[in-house]
């Protein structure tokens, strides 16, 4: 025998070791390069090796609380099932098309294998096929353990070092693994095109159905795919869609060589219509039912060391991870929301509306809506950022909370052990007596003596920590914290988790009172709602649990602190509460429960807010708009359909909150506010609590 012939008896007996059948291989002739390679091959050991097979990119599922499916964050749109769930034709294809005598060899099919790398050595590329559908697992786990393009091209490059690593690897999945298991994990990690990797995703996106559930014509097409699923994608076009019905033909006949199926089943098979659907892959936020929330999600794993030790570890597990991640939020508050903010505001109107809703005691954050969808093309109707959140969770600036942060003010004096019917005389104009009327948080004298304060609501003259809470009278509050300090009372707001919406610092000036911070809904809600659980701080929520893809769950629970005299937070609800029955609220109305809150407007009608609670759900709404609120006022404005000469918090956002809320809390029994302590803080019109 020529010592050509030997050196393929050698990789022959090699294969034959690890279970190959040799009976009836015709090896093809080879030359040049491909003499070389079974030169060498006849030299090496092909002992088998263990392959190291990180589980591929798998879809991650968001759910809202109650299990339904919000939103899909994916790198490589897949869903792992098992064989059971893979229809037998399916099965039967891939393996007719692909490795017809995958359940009788081992590894090694040495008639393909030295086919393949023949042609592919002489074209200086990967051209042909050939490979065991073992050897096809072992390539596209490599493939999906590439960190690098150099490690990409590695584990493609025509090289007989690289083939025979892969026999190597492929003897030792044989050994580990049953011929349908080894099926199994093929057809999961397979890319079939049009973006879709995995049988299941593939049956979805070409055809609309289940893997278990693809015909005859629907498998021999996906069977077909995976030889060249580039110059087969039918979502590029007609040329492609007819190159993977060739195909799917091709299969179709190779299946009645093969005796699989009968002449007759080919031909009808072939004569039916490609049928591609093209079923959009669900997933990211922007084609999320709740965008605004998804967005806050995203986030809040990508920025929380919680989720992984690095930015990339955190990005891999969201984008890769098939993790199920719970959330809070509530599809019938979301629901009251949306219906609340769009009937009051158009998408086409400039200025947006936004709210958040949280659950007092706990933060979880229960609803987010906004009046533009969210889009990242930024069209004229949309809005291309997290407008009801705070930059770090893909928020923007925010708009500036006005008389909102006047309750920090108010909190203050109850906490210097002010009466609710203390009170002071309110000019018609406020100025800082002098430059060092107000010390900030860093020591520092602030106050300026040459800017004049003046009412856009109520009326000079006595008022009292209640009557000036419901009249929202500006120079009262600018008293008022005078005497009870500017430090204090920003102190007061950090306590109950204000931030500015854009990340600096929050803005301590005289003015703090009024609401010169840019703010975000879900932050103001937030800390409106600590007041509603009696002084309960917990930081916002969105997920409760997540579970990994082998099934083991993380449980998150509320992260909560005492923030406020739990006496000192029922009496600010008791003042809050007269806002809607004889305040700036009440030609709005309450919600037939108990309800505490209040409006604010910012200086010329810039912005316009509402933040309110009750015991069981608190929210807050904005309007200003996006392209400016200081340029563009919410002066002489037509908002949804209806003439605004300008817009106060009761204008609009106080009806959209009393909309929400009566909505969202319909199937809420109703809870009540703890009563007043009368002795310590006075007051007592309906109710009181003596001690």
């Amino acid at each position: 025998m020529s010592g050509r012939g030997t050196k393929i008896v050698r990789l022959a007996a090699a294969g034959a070791a690890a279970g190959v059948l040799m009976a009836g291989i015709a090896v093809p002739a080879v030359g040049g390069a491909g003499f070389g390679l079974v030169a060498a091959a006849g030299e090496v050991d092909l002992a088998p090796a263990d392959l190291v097979e990180p589980p591929p990119a798998e879809v991650t599922i968001v759910r809202d609380a109650k299990g339904n499916v919000i939103a899909r964050f994916y790198e490589e749109y897949r869903e792992i099932v098992g064989l059971d769930d893979i229809a037998e034709v399916m099965k039967t294809a891939i393996v007719a098309i692909e490795d017809y005598r995958f359940y009788e060899h081992g590894a090694i099919d040495i008639e393909g294998t030295l086919r393949a790398l023949a042609t592919n050595l002489q074209a200086g590329r990967v051209s042909q096929g050939g490979s065991s559908i073992t050897q096809q697992y072992v390539k596209q786990v490599l493939l999906n353990s590439a960190g690098t393009e150099q490690e990409r091209n590695a584990a493609l490059e025509a090289s007989y070092a690289r083939k025979l690593n892969e026999l190597r690897y492929a003897m030792g999945v044989e050994k580990k693994y049953t011929k349908d298991q080894i099926l199994e994990k093929y057809l999961n990690i397979a890319y079939f095109g049009a973006g879709a990797y995995g049988v299941e995703a593939a049956a979805r996106r070409f055809f609309g159905v289940q893997a278990a559930d693809l015909t005859l014509p629907q498998a021999a097409a996906l069977a077909g795919a995976v030889q060249d699923p580039n110059a087969t994608d039918p979502n590029l076009g007609r040329k492609h869609r007819e190159r993977l019905r060739n195909r799917r033909d091709v299969v179709l006949d190779r299946m009645a060589e093969l005796g699989k199926i009968t002449p007759a089943e080919a031909a009808k098979a072939k004569a039916t219509k490609l049928g591609y659907r093209g079923t959009e892959l669900p997933g990211g936020c922007e084609s999320s039912k709740y965008p605004y929330f998804c967005l806050y999600v995203r986030q809040e794993i990508l920025h929380n060391p919680d989720f992984g030790k690095t930015a990339k570890a955190r990005l891999a597990a969201l984008n890769r991870g098939g993790l199920t991640i719970t959330t809070t939020i509530d599809p019938a508050m979301q629901a009251a929301a949306d219906r609340a903010v769009r009937s009051h505001v158009h998408a086409s109107d400039g200025p947006v509306a936004a709210e958040a809703l949280v659950q007092p005691g706990t933060g979880a954050i229960k609803a987010m809506a906004a009046s533009k969808p969210y889009g990242r093309r930024a069209a004229r109707d949309e809005i291309s950022y997290n407008v009801v959140a705070d930059a770090a969770h893909g928020g923007g600036i925010g708009f500036q909370a006005g008389s909102t942060f006047k309750t920090f003010t108010l909190i203050s004096a109850l906490k210097q052990g002010m009466k609710v019917d203390d009170g002071l005389t309110a000019g018609a104009g406020y100025r800082a007596p002098g430059y060092a009327t107000f010390t900030n948080c860093a020591g520092e004298n602030v106050g300026d003596p040459t800017h004049t304060v003046t009412n856009d609501e109520g009326s000079p003259g006595w008022k009292t920590l209640r009557t000036g809470t419901w009249g929202s009278v500006n120079t009262f509050f600018m008293e008022l914290e005078r005497r009870v300090g500017l430090c204090e009372t920003v102190e007061t707001a950090r306590s109950l988790g204000i931030r500015r919406a854009d990340g600096r610092k929050l803005q301590e000036y005289e003015t703090f009172t009024l609401g010169i911070n840019e703010m975000d809904p879900v932050t103001v809600a937030n800390a409106y709602a600590a007041i509603g659980a009696r002084g309960t701080y917990c930081r916002p929520m969105a997920i409760t649990r997540i579970t990994d893809r082998d099934g083991r769950s993380t449980t998150y629970r509320p992260a909560c602190r005492q923030a406020l005299d739990l006496a000192i937070a029922d009496a600010t609800a008791d003042v809050l509460s007269g806002v809607f029955t004889k305040g700036t609220m009440r030609s709005v109305g309450g919600i037939g429960r108990d309800a505490a809150g209040k409006t604010g407007t910012t200086d010329d009608y810039a912005t316009a807010w509402f933040a309110g609670f009750t015991p069981d759900l608190a929210g807050a709404v904005s309007i200003g708009d996006p392209r400016g609120s200081q340029q563009h006022k919410l002066v002489g404005v037509t908002i949804g359909g209806r003439y605004y000469g300008a817009v106060a918090g009761a204008s609009l956002p106080g009806p959209i909150w009393r909309d929400t809320m009566m909505a969202a809390l319909e199937d809420v029994p109703p809870s009540s506010f703890t009563p007043i302590d009368a002795v310590r803080f006075g007051g007592c019109d309906r109710f009181c609590r003596r001690q």
